[in-house]
C-alpha cells in the first residue's frame, strides 16, 4: 500500500504540517485532562474523544505512543484567574464532602465515561496532588533564573521577562496592557502575568494546602502541566492537546514556564478541538448549562452513539448538540450495527488483497489528513454499499474500527429477548395505540431499565440490547 504521511494541524504554526516524531516510531503526547469538582460533561467528552482519535491514528500508521493525561484535583480557580476562589474547595463545600473524596468520585466517574465511550485510557494519570514537589522545583528553578516576583496573594511569573510570552495564541500585549483577558490586580507589574504559587489565606485553613519556600499555600493551575508533562515525556515532546478555550491563557502559560525554565520548546506540535455547543451556546458547569453522559442515557442512547455523533464532525468544526442530532447517530450507528452482525452469519468468501488495499489506502488518506474522521466514516460507508464480498467488507470494516474505535469487531447477534421484556413492549404498544403517551414513556422506562432499547418503527417496534 501506499505510504500516505500523517499531516495534522498545528496551532502554534497555524498551519498543517508533516508529522514527524521526536524519536522515530515513538510519540510523546500529552493531553490537558479534566478538573474533577464535577462529572465531566458531554462537550469535555468530545475533547477526549478528539485525543483518543489522534492517539488510535498514531497508532494505526504503526506510531509508539507513550500517552500522558492529568488528573486536576488542586489549584483550578474559577474563571481561570488567580483571585477567584478554588473549584475544588468550593465543589467539597458545597457537597459537604472532603474534599480528597470529591476528587475521587469525580475523577471515578470520569474514567467510568471513558472507558463507557471506548476511549483508551491514557498510560500514565498523574495527579496534581501527587507531584507539589516537582512543582515547587520548578518553581524555584523559575525563581533562580529571575522569572518570579512576590506580591501579597502569591508567587507570580513576569510575563515581560519572556521574549515570546503568548506566541501560540498570538496574543497583542500592547493591547492587553490596558485592558488584560483577565481581572485587574493592581499589585501585578503586568496584566497577563499569573500565580505560580498562591498563599492561603490567613484567616481560614484550606483543605488543600502545602509548606513551601514561599509559605503555606497551593501551586497555581498552568504549574502542574508543566511539571507533570517534562516529567514523564521529557521537553521537548511532540504533541501536546486541549481545547480551544486553553490556548489564550493555560497552553500559553504552561509555554512560558517551560521554555523560561529549560530554554527550549514545551512541544512541538499544540493541537486544539472545538466546542461542542448546545442550542444556546456553549455547554458550561459554571453557568449550569451541561449534559453529562448519563443524561444521554437515560434518554435512550448508548456511550457509543454519541461517539458515533463526533465521529460525525471534523475536531476542528463546532458540533452543535441536539436530541435530533443524537437520534440521527442512534439510528444510522444501528443500521450499521445491523449490517456488520449480518456478515458475520455469512463471510466465508475468499479474499481479494488488491480490493481490500484499495480502500485501505482510502481510509488511511482520510484519517491521515488531520484526523478527517467525517471522511473516514463516508470511507466506512462506501465498504458496505460496494461489491466486495462479505469477508472483504468484513476485514475493512474491522480494521477501520481500530480507528474509529465503535467495538464492530466484537459484536455478536443479538441474544434471545426475555418474554417479560416481550410482555411489558406489548403493553407499551397497546398504550401508544390509546395515546397513553405519560403511561408509554413510563414503560419505555421500565424496558430501558431492565437493559433494552425499544425503537417505533413502521413495522412495529424493535427490541434491542441497550
Amino acid at each position: 500500500m501506499k505510504k500516505i504521511s500523517v499531516v495534522l494541524f498545528n496551532t502554534l504554526s497555524r498551519e498543517k504540517e508533516v508529522f514527524k516524531p521526536i524519536k522515530e516510531k515513538t510519540v510523546g503526547l500529552y493531553s490537558c485532562g479534566p478538573t474533577v469538582y464535577l462529572h465531566a460533561h458531554i462537550g469535555n467528552m468530545r475533547a477526549y474523544l478528539f485525543v483518543d482519535f489522534l492517539r488510535r491514528t498514531l497508532e494505526y500508521n504503526g506510531f509508539k505512543v507513550k500517552h500522558v493525561m492529568n488528573i486536576t484535583d488542586v489549584g483550578h480557580l474559577f474563571g481561570d484567574e488567580d483571585d477567584g476562589k478554588d473549584k475544588m474547595e468550593e465543589s467539597a463545600k458545597r457537597e459537604k464532602k472532603n474534599i480528597w473524596d470529591v476528587a475521587k468520585h469525580y475523577t471515578d466517574l470520569f474514567l467510568k465515561d471513558i472507558d463507557s465511550l471506548n476511549i483508551l485510557r491514557a498510560n500514565i494519570l498523574p495527579r496534581a496532588t501527587d507531584h507539589i514537589k516537582d512543582q515547587i522545583e520548578l518553581i524555584k528553578t523559575l525563581e533562580k533564573k529571575g522569572y518570579t516576583y512576590r506580591i501579597s496573594d502569591g508567587i507570580y511569573f513576569d510575563t515581560s521577562k519572556l521574549k515570546e510570552y503568548g506566541k501560540l495564541a498570538r496574543l497583542n500585549l500592547k493591547g492587553l496592557k490596558e485592558g488584560a483577558r483577565v481581572k485587574k490586580n493592581i499589585e501585578k507589574k503586568n496584566p497577563t502575568d499569573f500565580a505560580l504559587w498562591k498563599f492561603s489565606p490567613k484567616d481560614k485553613k484550606r483543605q488543600m494546602e502545602w509548606d513551601s519556600p514561599w509559605g503555606i499555600g497551593f501551586p497555581g493551575w498552568h504549574i502542574e502541566c508543566s511539571t507533570m508533562s517534562t516529567k514523564y515525556l521529557g521537553q521537548p515532546f511532540d504533541i501536546h492537546t486541549g481545547g480551544i478555550d486553553h490556548i489564550p491563557v493555560h497552553h500559553v502559560n504552561e509555554i512560558a514556564q517551560s521554555e523560561a525554565a529549560y530554554d527550549k520548546p514545551l512541544a512541538n506540535f499544540w493541537m486544539h478541538n472545538a466546542f461542542l455547543n448546545l442550542k444556546n451556546g456553549k455547554m458550561s458547569k459554571s453557568e449550569g448549562k451541561i449534559l453529562v453522559l448519563d443524561d444521554l442515557i437515560k434518554m435512550g442512547f448508548s456511550a457509543l452513539d454519541f461517539r458515533y455523533l463526533v465521529l460525525t464532525s471534523h475536531y476542528r468544526s463546532e458540533l452543535k448538540f441536539s436530541k435530533e442530532s443524537m437520534i440521527a447517530a442512534h439510528n444510522t450507528f444501528n443500521r450499521l450495527k445491523e449490517y456488520v452482525i449480518e456478515l458475520k452469519k455469512t463471510a466465508k468468501n475468499k479474499i481479494n488483497n488488491e480490493n481490500i488495499e484499495k480502500f485501505k489506502e482510502m481510509f488511511l488518506k482520510a484519517i491521515n489528513t488531520d484526523l478527517n474522521t467525517p471522511e473516514a466514516l463516508s470511507v466506512l460507508w462506501k465498504v458496505i454499499r460496494s461489491n466486495l464480498n462479505t469477508e472483504e467488507k468484513l476485514i475493512l470494516i474491522e480494521d477501520f474500527d481500530q480507528v474509529l474505535g465503535l467495538g464492530l469487531k466484537d459484536l455478536k447477534n443479538e441474544s434471545k429477548i426475555p418474554k417479560e421484556i416481550e410482555k411489558v413492549v406489548k403493553k407499551r404498544e397497546i398504550a401508544r395505540k390509546g395515546k397513553k403517551w405519560a403511561e408509554a414513556d413510563k414503560l419505555r422506562n421500565l424496558i430501558l431499565e431492565k437493559g433494552f432499547i425499544v425503537e417505533d418503527r413502521k413495522s412495529g417496534p424493535m427490541i434491542k440490547k441497550a
